[in-house]
């Protein structure tokens, strides 16, 4: 298994990587497919439908789904509307009734009517399934796919998802100098070469592109995830989506500076964690670190290091690499998303990956890095996916704060101690892929359980 520390760390928009940019590389894809029927056929009155599935019914609208669709369809990708005016550009597409294939191919499309919230039926490979069809003016069915979106943006297509084992399709990880695809794996690795992850990661990374080359791409995800901590600091109001929720970020942050002696780490942390899931929820620019509902743990950890303990751009890619390693052991042999696992493979997974990184560039040694994350993931298990009102806003806002804290424990307490733990991290993420397995579909991002219905709307 190799996934890239480019892949697993994507710049996109809010409010979620699985609801919404995953949804949107799948329209993305399937109108690609249409555009290349449409070169080879003759022309005809065409329409496209999307019935969504499973969470992406229950939730997709709080999460955007739909408006992520026809962003989509009509061309657009995560990466490319991040400096757009989303207000104006979801306004023109959602008014549109047709999508522009070509000069003189028109197809008809009005996301109001043709994006269908299915409660009543499933799909038994992934919750978070959605199925594009081209149909002719008799309603045949010309075109059809069936997408899964599987956390973290990634998307595995029917044909796909049968056939890998996360479920992912990633590359094999023979042809790369360090194939670990568990963590026992990799602490054999470093041990015999006598490299640290990061060293490991990097030289596998090297395999695709130069050093320099690495090195920029590493300094983007780190330039995007410093600009979100900062633009959610510097910004007040009100949440959209009806719960009426008031940014919290930007106040905190100034009583902090303003009672600097006593603010905590925890403090802090919380702080920089609430400020990326306030843009998150807001929609605006975010990393996949390793999804957006838990975007904020990776940045907070990592911003506050260099923030406040002055960290150099050498310590932030050892950061980066390190939490990508363990990021990308949890996704192949569990899970990353909240439809599938609850909230234990979102900021639980996060939790894990920062408080590696941290443990990585304090000087830790591997067992120790290993022990860290083991000891984050440990202490989020269990934990649901159930977002009120289907916005990814009460509790992930302050969940990821508190993701964040766990990291930073859970690295301090392995740099006291020897790393020689009794539960292994591959046990732990085993034991979260069982837990989230058993787990009801109410507590797994369906809004049907949980703080979902416990909370009442005055």
């Amino acid at each position: 298994m190799f996934i890239s520390v480019l892949d697993l760390f994507k710049v996109g928009i809010g409010p979620s990587s699985s609801h919404t940019m995953g949804p949107m590389v799948a329209a993305h894809d399937f109108i690609k497919q249409v555009r290349q029927y449409t070169e080879s056929n003759l022309s005809e009155s065409l329409r496209i439908r999307c019935p969504l599935k499973d969470s992406l019914a229950y939730t997709g609208v709080g999460h955007a789904t739909d408006r992520a669709i026809a962003l989509g369809l009509h061309g657009h990708l995560p990466s490319t509307v991040v400096n757009e005016k989303m207000n104006e550009l979801i306004k023109r597409i959602w008014i549109a009734d047709t999508i522009v294939i070509n000069h003189d191919t028109n197809i008809d499309f009005e996301a109001a009517k043709d994006i269908i919230f299915d409660t009543k039926s499933s799909l038994k490979q992934h919750p978070n399934g959605m199925i594009f069809d081209l149909l002719n003016e008799s309603n045949k069915v010309l075109i059809s796919k069936t997408y899964f979106s599987i956390g973290g943006g990634f998307i595995s297509t029917l044909e796909e998802i049968d056939q890998v084992e996360a479920p992912i399709s990633s590359e094999s990880s023979a042809h790369y100098p360090f194939p670990f695809d568990t963590a026992d794996q990799m602490l054999k690795m470093s041990a015999e070469s006598g490299k640290a992850i990061w060293q490991m990661k990097q030289e596998n990374e090297l395999r695709n592109m130069s050093e320099p080359e690495l090195n920029t791409k590493l300094d983007i995800i780190w330039s995007a995830m410093k600009a979100c901590v900062e633009s959610g600091l510097a910004t007040e109001g009100v949440l959209p989506g009806g719960l009426n929720i008031k940014r919290r970020a930007k106040l905190l942050n100034h009583q902090l500076q303003n009672d600097s002696g006593d603010a905590t780490v925890n403090d802090w942390l919380c702080a920089y964690a609430m400020a990326v899931n306030e843009e998150n929820a807001a929609g605006h620019m975010v990393v996949t670190a390793p999804t957006n509902g838990a975007a904020g743990v990776v940045p907070a950890v990592l911003y506050y290091y260099y923030k406040h303990k002055s960290a150099n751009i050498e310590q932030i890619r050892q950061y980066l690499l390190t939490t990508a390693a363990i990021g990308a052991l949890i996704k192949y042999n569990s899970s990353i998303s909240g439809a599938e696992v609850g909230c234990q493979g979102e900021v639980g997974s996060a939790s894990a990956m920062a408080a590696a990184g941290l443990t990585a560039v304090r000087g830790g040694t591997t067992v120790q890095i290993e022990n860290a994350a083991e000891m984050a993931l440990e202490h989020h298990l269990g934990m649901t996916c159930d977002p009120i009102k289907g916005l990814v806003q009460a509790p992930c806002i302050e969940r990821n704060g508190f993701g964040a804290v766990k990291a930073y424990t859970a690295s301090s307490i392995s740099l006291r101690e020897s790393g020689i733990h009794i539960v292994s991290l591959d046990q732990c993420v085993a034991a979260m892929k069982k837990t989230g397995l058993d787990m009801s579909h109410k507590y797994k991002e369906t809004s049907l359980g949980g703080l979902a219905v416990s909370f009442i709307e005055c």
